[in-house]
């Protein structure tokens, strides 16, 4: 038997326990203490995002012009394959996990579809019930979509989970929720943080690589190792290939949404509205482009239920 104890903090999980002056002494049989710290770690690490999110204002981000970058080219893939849906049925419903503050949800509510968007931080489903919009807002965890039925959404953007979630067990748990939730013959839009930005830019530009390495934070490979406590996981096509013949689903199409955005958001933001406007032409028709995917900070994965 396994004691331990948890100081402000009163978890039952079916166990026995007891409270005693301000702490909860925790009985643990074979396998429960691992199910415990498996639990234990999953509350922490939402707890983190929640710091996160509550810090770094999501609402501004895709309101940047780097963001703006991304939220306009997705916007563009998004509305092809409501366009093929349609065809078939105009009457589509779309999912949205992990939908921040609503900038998704929000717009496509107004252009009149039917939304139902699902978000882990508290903060943020406050500021998208604030907007007002007609969209159905579930609080919850991409891991666990127990409060929506089966095969019920046309089209499922996919974007905020994957960067936090880290390795395959954990991705592939939201996988199974969300393909589950998915139509056949529906499509989800899978968004990923990508490794080869994050290591230029927080690695290598901030002079930081050689610590990490000896630190074990990136491999000999220059694939970086997100310890359980970081709050992003970062992933190449390699990666995502792995996790698509784990899933089943079928990639139709792979794009950037941002391109080269992130690396250059002073000479965005130095631009005039002319330029920049011709800069969101460039990264929006060279997307797919086989030799650029990896280079900018998101991927996103168009897989479909078959």
């Amino acid at each position: 038997m396994l004691r331990f104890t948890l100081k402000g903090v009163f978890w039952r999980l079916g166990r026995k326990c007891e409270r005693r002056k301000g702490e909860i002494i925790f009985w643990a049989g074979n396998g429960v203490f691992e199910d415990f710290c498996r639990f234990f770690s999953i509350m922490a690490k939402n707890m983190t995002i929640e710091e996160y999110y509550n810090k770094h204002k999501e609402e501004n981000r895709l309101k940047t012009r780097h963001g703006r970058v991304e939220f306009t080219v997705a916007m563009k893939y998004i509305h092809q394959f409501i366009e093929i849906l349609q065809a078939q049925n105009p009457n589509i419903k779309i999912a949205d996990i992990g939908a921040g503050t609503g900038r998704y949800s929000v717009e496509l509510a107004n252009q009149g579809f039917d939304i139902t968007a699902v978000e882990l931080v508290k903060h943020n489903v406050e500021i998208m019930e604030k907007k007002h919009a007609n969209v159905k807002i579930w609080s919850g965890d991409a891991r666990s979509l127990h409060f929506l039925k089966d095969e019920t959404f046309d089209l499922t953007i996919f974007f905020g989970p994957l960067y936090h979630l880290h390795g395959d067990e954990e991705k592939l748990k939201a996988f199974s929720e969300v393909k589950r939730i998915t139509k056949k013959g529906g499509y989800i839009f899978a968004g990923y943080v990508m490794n080869d930005y994050s290591l230029l830019v927080y690695c290598f530009d901030q002079n930081r690589i050689c610590d990490l390495k000896k630190a074990g934070r990136v491999d000999q490979n220059f694939h970086i190792v997100s310890p359980e406590d970081e709050l992003y996981d970062y992933v190449r096509i390699d990666d995502l290939n792995r996790l698509n013949d784990q899933t089943g689903l079928k990639r139709v199409k792979i794009f950037s949404p941002d391109g080269p955005a992130d690396f250059m958001r002073a000479q965005l933001n130095a631009m005039s509205e002319e330029t920049f406007e011709e800069f969101i032409n460039y990264v929006s028709l060279n997307a797919e482009r086989p030799e650029l995917l990896g280079a900018g900070s998101h991927i996103v994965d168009v897989l479909q239920k078959t």
